[in-house]
């Protein structure tokens, strides 16, 4: 957008005394996205008739129920990056939260590794997987908090997560504050420590250590109880058995407590209070991502008392968050949505008729592929990389480029031989594909697939499983996680999409829309032009008419 129509619509703004007419867009201030981990579209229709609170309240706006995570790998760092960009992962370059390239090698636990974080540096100061320096540096396109500093520099940015990946996606790489949660407290970027609000590093990080180093004994809210049914995973790991499991001091099962929420909403209105948000003359930005919902998903699963009981504490949180934002009397409009939805513990999801639910068989790990491929072909060492299941697979870059096409060959036919294997592309079947087209309910295998495609950073072969296969092998201690995600069907990929401002006329829409629409959405209220061809969403219409 030219800098002199923006500047006039922020003059435009100085002068607006009336209220915001029902059916008239809003003029906001300050743009609020509120992300929730691993909230599907379920989880928010389930719940809906619990919400009393901020989810009750936003709830009451503009509903689009059949939102989408649209591409295949729905995982936290991809399906972040894709609501304040516009962007699906094939563009953002986010393809996963890790993914190997077979080029770097370097050590973690003292051991070879090829991983890389979706947000780390890779270099002489990040080289040591055990010690990664967090950047956005991976991702490839601006947010749309990049946007609005891009044309007027007064503007203010904010993002704050229990995640670091969660924040930097939203924030981008020209935000004034970025903060994620440590075990020590809320920390940035290095070199920006000074950005922290003082509040923050102070009072909050001091609660925050605290609150960790505290056992905790939950109560069972009464909404609950018809939730807590017996879930054996294990001799010593039951789910749901009357009483909310209690957390251990230091324990990372803290994470999976409403205390990570509300502090991270504590940090956001720190920094909130600190740069004077939605205050002056300049648009500003505030991005929220609450963490403790993934963390209780995949503790717990979706469907038990813990789940209820987090649901409810969330709605509480985002319901203080909302009020203290009123407090500033300034004018604001949110968007709220999810990165990515779950798939319950395989088996509560037993119980309940889906005779198809199992963990993943140990035979498509890739130790065993690659046992199975040098077997064959007559190679030495580990022919994939990787320790556990994910959707990209990667090929040893020592593998002699005169046996390569076979490796690949017998690699995909290997991998179709496996019972729990509905689809496998190649990288050429990907980058000869189509990007898809249309509502994003109805896209084929290949085209979700498509949607999660880097050509330098996606494995060479894209192996999916089928429904209601958890990407974990069984638990065999009392805190490893049960459930998973990143699957490429509905219960991963549908998640809510809600806009609420103050006088909003809310309705219901039913149409499958991706959580890429967000951005230009939000754009359109405060006049900002994206370019079309550097986003794959479009403006959704929220005004009642």
């Amino acid at each position: 957008m030219p800098m002199h129509r923006f500047q006039c619509l922020l003059a435009s703004l100085t002068l607006l005394a009336l209220p915001v007419l029902a059916d008239e867009p809003p003029h906001p201030r300050l743009l609020v996205t509120i992300v929730v981990d691993q909230y599907s579209a379920d989880l928010f229709n389930e719940y809906r008739p619990l919400y009393r609170h901020g989810l009750a309240r936003l709830a009451g706006g503009v509903v689009f129920s059949r939102g989408h995570q649209s591409h295949a790998g729905t995982e936290t760092c991809p399906g972040h990056s894709t609501i304040l960009t516009g962007a699906r992962p094939g563009r953002t370059g986010i393809i996963a939260n890790e993914w190997q390239d077979p080029k770097l090698r370097r050590l973690e636990n003292g051991r070879d590794t090829f991983l890389v974080y979706c947000v780390e540096k890779p270099g002489e100061a990040g080289s040591d997987a055990d010690n990664k320096v967090v950047s956005p540096q991976f991702l490839r396109v601006p947010t749309l908090g990049d946007r609005l500093k891009s044309v007027d520099a007064d503007s203010r940015v904010v993002s704050v997560s229990g995640k670091d990946r969660s924040a930097v996606m939203l924030g981008g790489r020209k935000a004034d504050i970025t903060l994620w949660w440590t075990k020590s407290g809320f920390v940035t970027y290095a070199g920006m420590e000074s950005s922290i609000p003082a509040k923050v590093s102070g009072k909050v990080n001091q609660e925050v250590r605290n609150s960790f180093a505290q056992a905790t004994e939950p109560k069972l809210p009464p909404q609950c109880v018809t939730r807590s049914r017996d879930v054996e995973i294990n001799k010593e790991l039951k789910l749901s058995v009357g009483v909310l499991r209690p957390t251990k001091a230091n324990s990372l099962r803290w994470r999976a407590t409403p205390a990570l929420d509300s502090f991270t909403v504590d940090a956001a209105l720190a920094a909130v209070e600190k740069l004077q948000l939605g205050k002056r003359k300049s648009i500003d930005l505030l991005a929220v991502s609450l963490s403790a919902t993934d963390y209780v998903g995949h503790s717990f699963g979706t469907e038990g008392a813990e789940m209820c009981a987090q649901q409810l504490a969330l709605d509480k949180t985002i319901g203080r968050l909302l009020a203290e934002l009123d407090k500033t009397k300034v004018s604001y409009v949110v968007a709220l949505t999810a990165d990515h939805g779950g798939l319950d513990v395989t088996e509560r999801n037993q119980q309940r008729g889906i005779t198809t639910a199992e963990y993943v068989d140990a035979n498509l790990l890739p130790k065993k592929v690659s046992a199975a491929l040098a077997d064959e072909l007559g190679l030495t060492g580990d022919v994939i990389l990787g320790k556990v299941f994910a959707n990209d697979i990667y090929f040893s870059a020592s593998i002699p480029a005169s046996k390569r096409a076979a490796v690949l060959e017998a690699a995909k036919r290997i991998y179709l031989s496996r019972r729990q294997v509905e689809a496998v592309f190649t990288k050429n079947e990907l980058i000869a594909a189509a990007a898809p087209v249309g509502p994003a309910d109805g896209w084929t295998l290949l085209e979700r697939s498509k949607a999660s495609f880097d050509p330098e950073r996606s494995g060479e072969l894209i192996v999916l499983l089928k429904p209601y296969v958890t990407m974990y092998e069984r638990a065999s201690a009392p805190e490893a996680y049960v459930a998973s995600h990143g699957s490429p069907w509905s219960y991963d990929r549908r998640v809510p999409i809600v806009f609420w401002w103050k006088g909003v006329t809310g309705f219901e829409q039913p149409a499958a829309v991706e959580t890429v629409d967000i951005a230009p959405t939000l754009a359109s209220f405060v006049g900002l032009d994206i370019p079309a061809n550097e986003i794959d969403g479009r403006a959704l219409s929220v005004v009642a008419r």
